[in-house]
């Protein structure tokens, strides 16, 4: 853009989109983020869908503006296929069982904002790199391709993605190892002759055991338990006291009380045990409150 006393030269520039479908997104997210640019569309034989943006507002403004709508395009059209021809073509996964599970958690962390999904990417937002690529793109050229910046300008964007989909796929072994040993204890559990009827669980940052009626298991009554199964056997450990005192005393039913129905230590328990773990409100734990402080 260039400026004479008060009078502001507008700033052109031309988008090519091989895809009618990238085009019309692209139109929808730039009007989301920039209201005041004027766009002219042709479609032509040989580049497809023909865009001109005259920009009526400050040049950098203008331009963060597309980029952002291009990274907007990508991730919507694009990414989930590049992620499949990377699992694929650089990690040699062929069911689709498993490419589907790994995609799933190529996205998590790609763009998942929960605390996990920061912590995997060090807290970087991958996106910001893909904007930083599309916008050095636009503002070395008045005009662009959408498709050939894609094929050949997103090189450093593809090798980081090669590596967010490795750390998806070491999630995915993770998952697979869990679940393996979530089995081995089903079956462990499933041979053993319970030692008690029923147990109440109450949740918390530690779980805490009480009996039938109400009185609550010492932590010495469950280490005296816990001696006596060679825990070793099933990859437990005897210092551990949520989920090894129930393996030990393979209860008829357990009884789980909280607020928090998802816990990992409470999803856990209810995999191995199924059928014979209910899961109700604290409110209805049957004891004095005080018993769980003993």
């Amino acid at each position: 853009m260039y400026q004479f006393g008060w009078m502001r030269v507008m700033y052109l520039l031309e988008v090519y989109f091989e895809s009618d479908r990238e085009a019309i997104s692209f139109c929808e997210k730039l009007f989301q983020l920039n209201k005041q640019i004027e766009l002219h569309w042709k479609t032509t034989e040989e580049w497809g869908n023909h865009l001109q943006l005259d920009n009526r507002v400050p040049e950098n403004n203008f331009m963060e503006s597309v980029a952002g709508a291009m990274v907007g395009v990508f991730v919507t059209h694009r990414l989930t296929d590049l992620i499949s021809r990377i699992i694929r073509r650089n990690y040699y996964y062929t069911n689709s069982d498993e490419i589907e599970r790994i995609m799933d958690l190529s996205h998590w962390i790609f763009s998942g904002d929960d605390d996990d999904s920061q912590m995997v990417r060090k807290n970087k937002d991958p996106s910001q790199l893909l904007y930083s690529l599309f916008l050095a793109n636009i503002q070395q050229s008045g005009s662009i391709h959408f498709e050939s910046i894609v094929n050949f300008q997103l090189k450093v964007f593809k090798n980081q993605l090669i590596h967010y989909v490795g750390l998806a796929i070491d999630e995915f072994k993770r998952e697979e190892d869990h679940q393996a040993f979530i089995d081995m204890l089903r079956g462990y559990v499933k041979k053993r002759t319970p030692v008690v009827d029923t147990v109440h669980v109450l949740q918390g940052e530690a779980f805490s055991f009480f009996k039938s009626d109400g009185r609550q298991f010492s932590r010495m009554e469950l280490r005296t338990l816990m001696q006596k199964e060679p825990l070793y056997i099933v990859g437990l450990d005897a210092d551990e006291l949520n989920l090894s005192p129930l393996i030990t005393m393979a209860p008829e039913k357990i009884k789980i009380y909280g607020d928090d129905p998802s816990e990992p230590k409470t999803l856990t328990v209810i995999n191995i045990f199924q059928e014979r773990a209910e899961f109700t409100s604290i409110s209805s734990f049957p004891f004095p409150y005080h018993s769980k402080n003993k």
